[in-house]
């Protein structure tokens, strides 16, 4: 099973991206889907998630801003950014609850994507 994310890129302030992350490989069924966000020197954080119950969260850093959304039948993730500012400067990284079916029965694991860059300038 891979991720790969993508979609960052360098914006302006008040500017917008949209970030992907596409699921693939031996895939049964995808549950929990986030996205977690680092910044230089800090510890990763979560920003959105959309649990296997379908409940969605967010941080309330990004509340009013992000929207965190996907495609069950592409086995995709993504995350709209709005209105972003400087703060917001971080490697953004995708993550899902994956079940896969195997000849031991069914396995479950967590898989992080690579990571895409943000960068907001100011």
């Amino acid at each position: 099973v891979q991720l790969q994310a993508s979609g960052g890129g360098l914006v302006q302030a008040g500017g917008s991206l949209r970030l992907s992350c596409l699921a693939s490989g031996n895939i049964f069924g995808i549950t929990r889907v986030a996205w977690y966000r680092q910044a230089q020197g800090k510890e990763r954080e979560m920003v959105a998630e959309i649990t296997g119950g379908g409940t969605i969260n967010y941080e309330d850093f990004v509340k009013g801003r992000f929207t965190i959304s996907r495609d069950h039948a592409k086995n995709m993730v993504f995350l709209q950014m709005n209105t972003l500012k400087a703060e917001d400067t971080a490697v953004y990284y995708c993550t899902a609850d994956i079940r896969q079916l195997s000849p031991a029965g069914m396995e479950r694991g967590v898989y992080w994507g690579q990571g895409t860059l943000v960068t907001v300038s100011s």
